[in-house]
């Protein structure tokens, strides 16, 4: 298990307190299970970066984007590192939602049914 530093910790305490109306409604689609029983977490430490919600056991994340990420060559940067470590990423943005949030879950599940791609260079790549 990789090191999460303290205040890596402490910031995704704060942000856990304090959703946007997207994330309070994306939680309630992700929390307890629903999704073929796959759990996940809120704001949940990937070092060196905070993802929206995880769900470990799948390497999946699900971002939840406002307008400040369009076109962010940053957000591209991230995701390509957090695929990397193994990671799927689901962006959706935040109007979408809170308007059609059955659509959302539905990806996502759908996701979540699709089998991770081993990255490269992992000891389970070799089998």
């Amino acid at each position: 298990m990789a090191y999460t530093p303290a205040t890596t910790k402490r910031q995704a305490r704060d942000l856990r307190s304090n959703p946007t109306d997207a994330e309070r409604k994306l939680w309630s689609l992700l929390r307890g299970r629903q999704l073929a029983g796959h759990r996940f977490r809120r704001q949940h430490p990937v070092p060196p970066f905070i993802l929206d919600f995880a769900c470990v056991e799948a390497r999946l994340a699900v971002e939840a984007d406002g307008g400040q990420h369009n076109g962010s060559e940053r957000d591209e940067q991230r995701d390509r590192i957090l695929a990397d470590l193994g990671w799927r990423v689901l962006r959706f943005w935040n109007p979408d939602i809170l308007a059609t949030p059955d659509a959302v879950a539905e990806t996502v599940l759908a996701t979540l049914l699709t089998p991770t791609p081993v990255p490269e260079g992992s000891p389970s790549a070799a089998r």
